[in-house]
């Protein structure tokens, strides 16, 4: 039996420069797709805390549009009747002017005119003034490690039509680390009425 030469020069194997070279070749593919690996592990975590910063301006945003917003302080002897800041029995309860009313109420009060009972007495709260925890914490006490919370709110009654005293936006700005999200809502005085 005898080997036709023809064959053997078309059977030839791999050098080992060509082995060498696609080694080469995969090996750079497989740093490539384990890299990105790594940048997608780093931001899975940003996910979470987009979130629970929103949780959280949205939880703080709430407590505030559900506070009343009537002309006078809701401890004003005439704040369930008063039709404008003329009718609060004392000229100094009045809620146009942003703050809290009393001066010394804080989000977190006890006793008597002690606590924020208007939208506007959470105007210009932080956590970085101590009107609002640092770090922020929720309803039973528990701190939210890193995350600080700051009120704004502006008066933009003339925008919609109405007096500018008489509509709010209310921004809550939520900050972990060098992250932060804010959320805006609006809240329109419909007094006497809460």
């Amino acid at each position: 039996m005898s080997i036709d030469p023809s064959l053997i020069q078309n059977q030839r194997g791999v050098s080992l420069v060509e082995l060498i070279i696609s080694m080469v070749i995969i090996s750079v593919g497989v740093v490539a797709v384990l890299s990105t690996f790594g940048v997608s592990l780093r931001g899975s975590v940003d996910p979470m805390m987009r979130k629970q910063m929103v949780a959280i301006a949205e939880s703080l945003l709430t407590e505030i549009q559900h506070q009343p917003f009537t002309y006078c302080d809701p401890d004003d002897a005439n704040a369930s009747v008063a039709t404008s800041v003329a009718g609060c029995a004392v000229a100094a309860n009045s809620q146009d002017v942003l703050g809290p009313v009393p001066v010394t109420e804080t989000r977190y009060g006890n006793g008597v005119n002690a606590q924020y009972d208007n939208v506007g007495d959470y105007a210009g709260a932080s956590s970085a003034n101590g009107h609002l925890n640092n770090p922020i914490d929720d309803v039973t006490g528990n701190a939210a490690v890193g995350y600080t919370a700051a009120v704004t709110i502006a008066q933009v009654g003339t925008i919609y039509g109405v007096p500018q005293n008489d509509a709010l936006q209310v921004t809550v700005t939520v900050t972990h680390g060098a992250e932060s999200f804010a959320l805006a809502g609006y809240r329109f005085r419909y007094a006497p009425r809460y």
